[in-house]
């Protein structure tokens, strides 16, 4: 059956109507009706995405990625990403999602042979109005409004479909699709200087850099000498001070960019480890390019 979830919530300035149609739970129809929703994500599947209208800024590590309507992309899972997704020109924020998990993938690779190299692992593949991808997933559109069962034979159809047209476009993505360990113990310093601003809770965390809660947290103490929670709120307001300074950014630009939830929390922190608030720092910078 068609699921149909709806929910609205208020914080701040963050206001949101979310409907999601399920035809399985691998397969979605996702609208975004109000302003803007803002969500830091580690994705457990590979995701493949199609707008439909509407904008997303994702930010991870090393880059930042704007989608805009027709745009395709496929983001792979056990990434930390910031995702702010935007209605446009009165449309709502109106995508396709299909959820290419390690059990399907597990199934398709068992049946056809492929070349195991060991690539470098890419965290996005864009895919901009591509006609193979894009009738596709618009074949799903139709299901969406009928009652009853989808079925799962039509659902596998359709998620190999996909697979194997990516696959077509770039063979490349073997190296992400058909790769099923989890992550590794890796350097926890490097991690952290480069996934800070991504607001997660620390059990994902240490998973992500190969360890157990109760590991992550002795090897942090020991690594930074403070907890990750006061390590995490400087390094954000430090980030958030350059934007602010540097770039030129205005307070509601920067604070969800950050990883903070709530701007009031975000300026009251700010003004406390600064001594001014970033209303009055982005006015300062601002005020000094006159000159």
């Amino acid at each position: 059956m068609v699921n149909v979830q709806a929910f609205k919530k208020t914080n701040n300035f963050i206001t949101m109507e979310h409907i999601s149609k399920y035809l399985t739970r691998d397969i979605k129809l996702s609208s975004y009706e109000d302003k803007l929703f803002k969500s830091d994500l580690m994705f457990k599947d590979h995701m493949l995405v199609w707008f439909i209208s509407g904008e997303s800024k994702i930010i991870q590590a090393e880059s930042t990625f704007i989608f805009k309507t027709g745009d395709i992309f496929l983001i792979s899972r056990n990434e930390l990403a910031t995702i702010i997704n935007y209605p446009k020109n009165g449309l709502p924020h109106k995508t396709v999602v299909m959820h290419l998990s390690v059990d399907r993938l597990k199934r398709f690779y068992e049946k056809i042979e492929y070349k195991k190299k060991t690539l470098p692992q890419q965290k996005m593949y864009r895919f901009s109005n591509h006609p193979l991808l894009e009738s596709c997933l618009a074949s799903l559109i139709p299901y969406f409004d009928v009652d009853g069962e989808f079925p799962e034979s039509l659902a596998t159809l359709k998620i190999e479909e996909a697979i194997n047209i990516l696959r077509l476009i770039d063979r490349s993505v073997d190296s992400v699709l058909a790769s099923f360990d989890a992550p590794g113990k890796i350097d926890l310093v490097d991690f952290m200087q480069r996934n800070f601003m991504f607001n997660m809770s620390l059990e994902k965390l240490g998973y992500l850099t190969g360890r157990s809660l109760s590991t992550f947290n002795r090897d942090f103490k020991k690594l930074f000498d403070t907890t990750p929670q006061k390590w995490l709120t400087d390094k954000r307001l430090e980030l958030a001070y350059h934007h602010l300074s540097q770039k030129k950014k205005k307070p509601t630009e920067v604070y969800l960019e950050v990883g903070f939830e709530d701007l009031s929390h975000f300026s009251f922190s700010f003004k406390k480890k600064y001594g001014v608030s970033p209303n009055q720092l982005s006015l300062i910078g601002n005020s000094m390019t006159d000159f």
